[in-house]
């Protein structure tokens, strides 16, 4: 490959905020690159293109004559290990949202796959004083010595949740000193606000509140010390261990409620990095959804990316100097910049044309919701824009899409398919898993007093037209996170306390 070419898959590769940065790096490096805001006398060159739409992707798939030829170098090159394959389904339907220039943390995505704790701007406290910060503070006023220097430390260990992360013997053989002085400084930063903050446990940082509510009497000690109990919901376990009645224990679980597991996630930690759509799908003005594309505009987002242009007279300028080093300098600079403007629209144009087939495929998704998802995977893009499988995969990668039912990954709308008798007859290869999981939790959701099990669960989707096997919905049930009905019943007695 050509060192042009492989700038140009390079680019192919970044996200919209990376490509800011790596533009703003080259208008550092280069003199004659500047922007179209920037002052002075400037000349586009013949390379730049308007900015591209749907009209760039969505007609060479309709079988339309394009608008504007694609630059002379093509991005669709697969090198000899480029496997480009399909990596599978990730993530669910985000929720609904404006269209708009969106940014988001990566746990508010659709291709999220946390532990399901959302974002609370009630855990940021409202300086926005870090954790760190909060205890340092703290300890400033209640150590001196030595025992600040200890302290110090140990806040150094404390992760954003609250909790410490090293043993203290090896704190202790690290600062060269005892172990029970680590531990008596360590007591005392236990007493620090928030209350929990410091332990080396669950169950010590439960203790610790419980202790600071006078709560933690024998038996509240005894039920803190079988959380593994409490969490499978076996209230016959928990009598004995406490040698409490059940309505003592019921009410010994609903005072653990109160308590904050992670309470150092209070306080602002580092900073979510911004999910910023690359691409834009909106409903086309006066559109009613009944061609081809269903009246679907493509549009990249411009918003964060700067219009390049090369500045002819500071070119002149330069040349006037007559030297051979400059000369050879100015020509260096000149077709740099002349090809990152080629790499750069070729991105913009492939990237539409990606997309447009994504919508055209995803149709039924746009219009209907996750439940119309097909599956769909890379080499059924690759073949609809006659591209390789690795540029449709690098298109992919990292990039975010935005349309009026949130902002998804493109990886999102890949996904391996369950056999449906709807899709056979209508002659579709079958529901995408990512519906069929949206299914499954739907159902649990609504499952009411009557807990669903594994096979009732498939004797429903089976009544439904998916083929579907006992294993599959186990395991797509725990890819979304949900116990078994087993464990389901358990906690809804817990939650009924």
């Amino acid at each position: 490959m050509t060192p042009q070419l492989q700038l140009a898959i390079k680019l192919l590769t970044l996200t919209n905020i990376e490509l800011e940065s790596y533009i703003s790096d080259a208008l550092d490096k280069n003199p004659l690159l500047t922007t179209a805001e920037s002052d002075g006398p400037t000349e586009t060159p013949s390379a730049e293109a308007p900015p591209p739409s749907e009209t760039d992707g969505l007609d060479a798939l309709l079988g339309r004559e394009p608008q504007a030829a694609l630059a002379e170098s093509p991005l669709d090159l697969a090198p000899p290990d480029s496997g480009g394959r399909d990596e599978g389904e990730s993530g669910f339907e985000g929720g609904g949202g404006a269209l708009a220039n969106t940014s988001a943390s990566s746990s508010g995505t659709a291709s999220s796959t946390g532990d399901g704790e959302g974002f609370d701007l009630d855990r940021l406290s409202e300086d926005g004083l870090s954790l760190h910060a909060h205890l340092a503070a703290q300890a400033g006023m209640a150590f001196s010595g030595i025992a600040l220097t200890i302290a110090e430390h140990l806040i150094d260990l404390i992760d954003d949740a609250g909790y410490l992360t090293e043993p203290l013997e090896t704190v202790a053989e690290r600062l060269g000193v005892a172990p029970e002085t680590v531990e008596a400084v360590l007591t005392g930063i236990h007493r620090f606000d928030p209350t929990g903050v410091g332990a080396r446990s669950l169950a010590e940082c439960i203790a610790l509140q419980a202790q600071e509510a006078d709560r933690l009497d024998p038996a509240m000690a005894a039920l803190i010390g079988n959380l593994d109990l409490v969490a499978r919901g076996d209230i016959p376990g928990l009598m004995r261990v406490t040698e409490c009645d059940r309505e003592d224990v019921m009410d010994m679980i609903r005072e653990l409620r109160r308590y904050d597991p992670k309470p150092g996630l209070r306080f602002g930690g580092e900073d979510a990095a911004p999910v910023v759509a690359d691409v834009f799908i909106r409903r086309a003005p006066g559109a009613l959804g009944n061609g081809k594309n269903g009246g679907w505009r493509v549009e990249l987002n411009q918003a964060t990316l700067p219009r390049l242009i090369i500045d002819r007279d500071y070119h002149a300028v330069l040349a006037a100097d007559g030297s051979k080093a400059t000369g050879s300098f100015l020509n260096e600079c000149l077709g740099d910049a002349n090809w990152l403007l080629k790499a750069l629209d070729q991105r913009a144009r492939t990237i539409v044309k990606v997309a447009s087939a994504l919508v055209v495929q995803q149709a039924g998704f746009f219009e209907h919701g996750v439940s119309a998802l097909k599956p769909l995977t890379l080499r059924q893009i690759a073949d609809a824009i006659d591209m390789h499988e690795s540029t449709v995969s690098r298109v992919a990668a990292n990039k975010y899409l935005a349309c009026d039912r949130g902002l998804f990954e493109l990886r999102w709308f890949f996904s391996s398919g369950v056999a449906s008798s709807a899709a056979t007859a209508s002659g579709e290869g079958g529901a995408s898993a990512v519906a069929v999981k949206d299914r499954i939790a739907r159902l649990i959701a609504a499952e009411g007093a009557a807990v669903l099990s594994d096979d009732s669960l498939v004797e429903i989707l089976t009544a439904e037209g998916f083929d579907i096997a006992r294993r599959t919905v186990a395991k797509y049930r725990e890819a979304l996170g949900l116990g078994s009905s087993v464990a389901r019943r358990r906690a809804r007695t817990l939650a009924e306390a």
